[in-house]
């Protein structure tokens, strides 16, 4: 196997007993870099600015210079895109008490380990409910599919349309194998695809999710099947990187070149 075959290989990788790092299971190809790649502020130092900015602004005059207005607004802007972002309804006179009384070392009406075990449980309640959502969709979405024609439900619960039969060798639970892919959320969102980087990938076939390791045994080579894959056949309550939740169902079309190395 070549080291750009393994690193593509490590998407589909099992998870195990510890929680993989984003690195070991993504691969540069697929998901966007970390904001600091992008050109974006580092989290830590836009509050930190804008903390500054709020105390700056508060002990200025009422003809304070027109750089220092823009200063604070632009981090209000970025603070407001990239990091509350994902709160729906925030009460803003609320926000500035706290960045305020923090900044001049006021009196806290919430002391930070309160008011971090605060944010903390709105995050979790906030990833159950897009779990929940997630789950519904994906059981919706797997029904559907499997009441088309041509559809073919195994007893683990994954889901297989033939698009292409081959006639070559069939692959065991321990081979390795070079396969085409394209990977979608049930959405039609493209997550990965080997196609579009116009090469195959090689991989042993007991080192993948378990809806691969099952349904590649079905396919010959030549064949191309697309595979409806339960969450639990996937990355289920982890999820994999920034494109793939918890729970999600996913969608792959496969095809089989080689069997072996």
């Amino acid at each position: 196997m070549t080291r750009h075959a393994t690193a593509q290989a490590r998407l589909w990788l099992r998870h195990h007993d510890t929680e993989p790092s984003v690195s070991h299971v993504m691969h540069s190809h697929t998901f966007a870099a970390p904001l600091r790649h992008q050109g974006y502020i580092p989290l830590k130092k836009i509050t930190s600015a804008l903390l500054l900015a709020a105390g700056l602004s508060t002990a200025g005059s009422v003809g304070a210079n027109t750089e220092m207005q823009d200063l604070s607004y632009s981090l209000g802007a970025l603070v407001g895109d990239r990091i509350l972002a994902p709160y729906a309804e925030l009460d803003y006179d609320r926000l500035m008490e706290g960045l305020k009384a923090a900044h001049q070392k006021g009196e806290l009406e919430i002391d930070l380990e309160s008011a971090n075990a605060i944010v903390q449980e709105q995050a979790q309640k906030a990833q159950e409910q897009a779990t929940a959502v997630a789950r519904e969709a994906g059981t919706a979405f797997l029904a559907e599919q499997a009441a088309r024609d041509g559809v073919t439900a195994t007893a683990s619960g994954l889901l297989y349309e033939v698009r292409e039969e081959g006639d070559g060798a069939k692959p065991a639970a321990t081979d390795q194998v070079t396969v085409h892919y394209e990977g979608k959320l049930i959405d039609g969102t493209v997550f990965d695809s080997s196609i579009a980087r116009g090469e195959p990938t090689s991989f042993a076939l007991n080192q993948v999710i378990p809806g691969w390791t099952e349904g590649l045994q079905l396919m010959s080579e030549g064949s191309k099947y697309t595979f409806y894959i339960p969450s639990d056949l996937a990355y289920g309550e982890r999820g994999a990187g920034g494109q793939i939740g918890p729970h999600q169902a996913l969608i792959f079309e496969v095809e089989l070149i080689k069997v072996g190395e």
